[in-house]
């Protein structure tokens, strides 16, 4: 077999070079070069030419919509609830799936879980190219997984694992992980950028031609972003990270990309010996349980992927030794906290401009949406004026530089989280209100202007 022909892309401008050099010769970037594989175009083979809807092997033509969209994606639900839902709904044919996080915190777990709950439904085939095949059986035994249904592979060599795949023939196939397979068309290390994007690029090929669902597990860098190149969260369907505070025994599952089902969707799971455990209700975990009424804290109702959640959000305010006070937001923006500093002083009559402002949102949950903004101020007043909020509070709704309280999306499913946790009084915005100021035992309090909305609290 000949050798394959290579080239040198850079990873800044993506000006290729042929042969490798220290620094590129167009932007000027050093050691920015790695090795691709250059071969010359192909045609498509017959099962991957569909005419753009399953079961039609002919040569691509156009069509209308209306034909496409009688065939729906075929998808089997895994068994795990929490997962499902990440997924959109469960596992699609063909699909690729990139799953993140940091070491140790669950992602062989969760996929060799996985396995063992489609168990004789769907056949698997569980790839390591870390650890050996002792291990996994020894971690499924300790997950006390039938080891029956459970097929293993030790390789790294991406060409051999198709090989594999190609005659057993699993619906499902899992890479553990990424950043240790390689090509023989490449003379690169594995995890080097050039070997990290032709594998997935392989896999993803293999994928797309035989309708198997592939998972991939990637390493994680010092920042939390998937390790390798960028193009590969491009090149799969859905790329999911595990989440988790050191010390904590609780995991999300966050869907930062699907093709096949909402982003932003959260799975909730817990870790205990016998693996990791769905957390069907995360809104009691999200939820400090203090003796009595505490200054400084306030409960909202933000909204991850398809379901509303109840988050506690908990606010410092001290007098400030320094020049510059400090501003520090965890789970939040910081901008938004500086400028939502700046409307409760101008519109809220409080001056906080000399004192540290901490903001925290319990449980590792990083709120993106602008829901959060009336309860992040009323948890900073309650701080500054040491003063609780009152019992059984909850409040939403996003706060506009004139001091108004804007509608937020999916008001009424929020206040019915609510009311189901018990809550008896809900602050929101007045377009966000029902027509009856009562949902179930619960009152609701509309508001426009951030003025009423301080008064309906103090």
């Amino acid at each position: 077999m000949a050798k394959a022909k290579t080239a040198y892309v850079c990873n800044e401008c993506g000006s290729e070079h042929t042969k490798w050099q220290g620094q590129c010769t167009d932007c000027g970037a050093w050691n920015s070069l790695s090795e691709i594989v250059v071969s010359p175009a192909k045609a498509a083979p017959a099962a991957t030419r569909r005419g753009g809807y399953a079961g039609d092997a002919s040569a691509p033509r156009v069509l209308s919509l209306v034909d496409v969209a009688q065939t729906v994606e075929a998808r089997t639900s895994i068994g795990i609830g929490e997962l499902d839902r990440v997924l959109g709904g469960g596992l699609v044919d063909g699909s690729v799936v990139l799953i993140g996080g940091d070491p140790g915190i669950g992602k062989s777990t969760l996929l060799l879980q996985m396995l063992g709950a489609l168990g004789e439904r769907l056949s698997g085939l569980y790839v390591t190219g870390e650890e050996s095949l002792a291990q996994v059986a020894a971690r499924a035994q300790r997950l006390g997984l039938p080891l029956a249904p459970l097929r293993a592979l030790a390789e790294t060599c991406v060409e051999r694992i198709i090989e594999h795949a190609a005659a057993q023939k699993p619906r499902v196939l899992i890479v553990d992980s990424i950043q240790t397979i390689w090509t023989e068309l490449l003379t690169a290390a594995p995890g080097s950028v050039s070997q990290v994007r032709e594998s997935a690029a392989k896999l993803t090929r293999f994928a797309k031609e035989t309708g198997i669902s592939v998972f991939l597990v990637g390493h994680v860098t010092k920042e939390g972003g998937i390790a390798g190149p960028r193009v590969l969260e491009h090149m799969v369907d859905a790329v999911l990270y595990f989440e988790g505070e050191s010390g904590s025994r609780f995991r999300v599952l966050r869907a930062f990309k699907n093709r096949f089902g909402a982003v932003n969707e959260l799975g909730v799971f817990a870790m205990s010996e016998k693996g990791l455990r769905e957390v069907p209700n995360p809104s009691a975990i999200f939820l400090s349980a203090h003796a009595g009424p505490t200054p400084g804290s306030a409960v909202m109702v933000t909204r991850e992927g398809t379901r509303p959640l109840l988050v506690e959000v908990q606010a410092l305010v001290d007098q400030s030794p320094l020049a510059n006070p400090r501003r520090v937001a965890l789970g939040l923006e910081q901008n938004r906290l500086a400028m939502l500093l700046a409307v409760l002083h101008r519109h809220g009559g409080a001056a906080v401009y000399d004192q540290d402002v901490f903001v925290n949102v319990v449980g590792g949950i990083r709120v993106q949406e602008t829901a959060a903004d009336l309860p992040i101020l009323f948890a900073i007043l309650s701080s500054f004026r040491d003063r609780p909020l009152p019992d059984k509070l909850v409040a939403f709704g996003e706060v506009g530089l004139s001091g108004e309280i804007r509608p937020v999306p999916n008001g009424e499913e929020r206040l019915k989280e609510a009311a189901t946790h018990g809550f008896l009084k809900a602050v929101v915005p007045k377009a966000n209100a029902p027509k009856k100021s009562r949902v179930g035992d619960m009152d609701v309090v509309g508001v426009e202007r951030l003025s009423e909305a301080l008064g309906a609290i103090l």
